[in-house]
């Protein structure tokens, strides 16, 4: 017995001594650079396709009326937009090497907002950053699940059962590109890249982009396209100077 209280005095003594010790602070993080404007440069270009485009795909939307409302019966599918000179819409196009890792840069406030409307999502390819919120709306009176499909984040399936629901998702590390679907309508697919830095951009129906602010160095800048895949290539940005790109993608051997 005595020796069981002496064993419990240990511990309690222990215990006490464990609790009224102060933990090291934190080490303090260290600040990371910032892009000095006055010295930044931009990026623009233009992407295109080359050769004959593929057939556009018609939607058949008839297997739930709902969707009919403010579409045609059978729209075209968004995977493939190009224009008469080959201008290559919604090709998503970031650095993808070359940048100080030593750099850090605000996270915008404001989430990312991908739509439902009309049963497609809206828009298709879009950018986000680790860490920044993406949020998704049902604007259709039928209802939706949103299906994220990373390779490197966490999978996720919500339901958005009536118009007006909504979910907010936050992608932790970078992942080029996750693809959403939706698992009620087959033909609905959104494809989100997830960045560190703000240096990416989508193309317009011109085929054109713009990324602004980036600091001079050499780049490698990767262009991405759901289906002709990806192209690469180097650029170097000299103090205040605007780089013009082009990236070509061939429409050749694809369905």
């Amino acid at each position: 017995m005595r020796l069981l209280l002496m064993s419990l005095s240990v511990m309690v003594v222990a215990f006490v001594a464990a609790c009224n010790k102060n933990p090291p602070p934190p080490a303090a993080a260290a600040p990371g650079k910032h892009v000095d404007s006055a010295t930044a440069g931009n990026l623009t270009g233009r992407v295109a396709l080359e050769g004959k485009s593929p057939a556009v795909t018609p939607i058949k939307m008839g297997v739930d009326p709902a969707c009919l409302e403010g579409n045609t019966p059978n729209p075209p599918s968004a995977a493939v937009l190009a224009g008469k000179s080959g201008e290559l819409q919604n090709v998503f196009v970031y650095v993808k090497d070359g940048l100080d890792p030593a750099y850090s840069f605000e996270m915008p406030a404001t989430p990312v907002t991908l739509d439902q409307k009309g049963c497609i999502y809206t828009p298709r390819v879009l950018g986000v950053r680790a860490g920044q919120s993406i949020e998704v709306v049902n604007q259709d009176t039928t209802p939706h699940n949103v299906h994220g499909l990373p390779k490197t984040n966490r999978e996720f399936n919500t339901m958005e059962p009536v118009k007006g629901s909504r979910i907010t998702h936050t992608f932790t590390v970078p992942e080029v590109m996750v693809r959403f679907k939706c698992d009620v309508h087959g033909w609905m697919a959104a494809y989100v890249g997830v960045m560190t830095h703000p240096f990416f951009a989508v193309t317009n129906p011109n085929g054109t982009f713009e990324i602004k602010g980036l600091p001079p160095g050499t780049y490698t800048i990767e262009a991405w396209h759901e289906r002709f895949g990806t192209r690469t290539q180097q650029v170097t940005i000299g103090d205040r100077q605007t780089q013009a790109v082009s990236f070509a993608f061939t429409a050749q051997g694809q369905p």
